[in-house]
């Protein structure tokens, strides 16, 4: 089991140990027309699979956490509400979930930037490892205030300091979401209005960013002249010219925001839930572009492993993989969490993407 831990968390580390490889998370949030809310993201890591899971775990079920050396000594935990939740390389590790009441919560790569504190084997019962701060809080919490409380109670730590840090996206039934980042120890929480959020820098300094591109806006420029000159756009959408197109946090923190703010608004939960399918499709991610020339690169489909389009307002989880881009759901609604036994499974049964012919005559 500790060598298993050790491969687990090395391989999310990697990226602070001079391998490159991939590490972006791009979230999004739209509104139907019907009210529905809908948050959504990628998770990509282009190193090797991430052997993601989704777990559904019933009220009263108790957990403990990690802790260096990884052993299972930390703070003990048990769920006050049901949820369901997508993990990583463990099934103890999730990194985007929903509880019943109605409280999302996702992980978000943050390497260079934060800082957790260092782990107090005194204050081990209330030490939690980073990668089971989703877990802990979608038992425990209903609200984003709630969040913030229950957040003051621990001590969040890292496994193995070479891994990289991370920060959260939290959201509730009311529309509030907050960005909690950990920076020199201490807890920073960010009221997060836009609704977007990708990785390093830190989030204020995202949004601070975004004036660099106060110039961009939807629709084509109009024709005009430079001196006798007649300038004329080639094709439609010649406003968004001058958007980064780059795959690194910042760039994709500006081009999320500008697909997400000029949406047209969906009529309903289910139109809106496509629409971010479709706007996140511009983040996927091809393995090899992080890598060098004449690098191995990893076998696996591509760098962006799995994206969920998360109904908020209907309790319901969709999710596609690199293996199989058909979308699939996990309705809450039809799980009684009292009842229920803890439950996981592989977000794909075969890791080959089904091809369905179309009949001809």
């Amino acid at each position: 089991m500790k060598k298993r831990i050790l491969t687990v968390i090395m391989t999310i580390g990697m990226i602070i140990s001079g391998h490159q490889q991939t590490t972006a998370c791009t979230g999004i949030t739209l509104n139907a027309g019907d009210n529905a809310r809908i948050v959504a993201r990628t998770i990509e890591w282009g190193g090797s699979e991430l052997n993601s899971r989704y777990v559904i775990v019933p009220r009263g079920y108790t957990q403990r956490s990690y802790i260096p050396g990884y052993t299972l000594d930390g703070m003990s935990f048990t769920a006050k509400y049901g949820y369901v939740g997508l993990s990583v390389e463990q099934k103890e590790f999730v990194v985007e979930g929903l509880n019943e009441a109605g409280l999302s919560a996702g992980l978000f790569y943050f390497p260079g930037y934060g800082q957790y504190e260092e782990y107090d084997a005194s204050l081990k019962d209330c030490s939690i490892t980073d990668f089971q701060l989703v877990s802990y809080l979608l038992g425990s919490c209903s609200t984003t205030d709630e969040v913030k409380e229950a957040v003051k109670k621990v001590h969040v730590i890292a496994i193995d300091p070479r891994s990289s840090t991370v920060h959260w996206r939290f959201a509730d039934a009311s529309g509030r979401q907050i960005v909690l980042e950990i920076v020199n120890g201490e807890a920073r929480f960010y009221d997060n209005k836009l609704g977007v959020l990708t990785n390093s820098p830190g989030f204020e300094w995202q949004m601070t960013n975004l004036n660099n591109y106060v110039n961009l806006y939807s629709g084509t420029a109009e024709a005009h002249k430079f001196g006798d000159v007649q300038l004329a756009s080639f094709g439609a959408g010649s406003g968004l010219l001058g958007i980064p197109g780059d795959v690194t946090p910042p760039s994709r923190f500006v081009r999320a925001a500008f697909f997400q703010t000029t949406a047209p608004k969906q009529a309903t939960a289910a139109g809106t839930v496509r629409q971010a399918f479709q706007i996140l499709n511009n983040f996927d991610i091809p393995v090899g572009i992080e890598f060098p020339a004449g690098e191995v690169h990893a076998d696996i489909p591509s760098a962006t492993q799995w994206t969920t389009a998360t109904d908020m307002t209907n309790k319901v989880i969709y999710y596609r993989t690199m293996y199989d881009s058909s979308i699939r759901s996990i309705d809450l609604n039809k799980i009684d969490f009292t009842k229920c036994k803890y439950f996981d499974a592989p977000l794909d049964k075969t890791k080959e993407q089904p091809f369905i012919p179309v009949k001809t005559r």
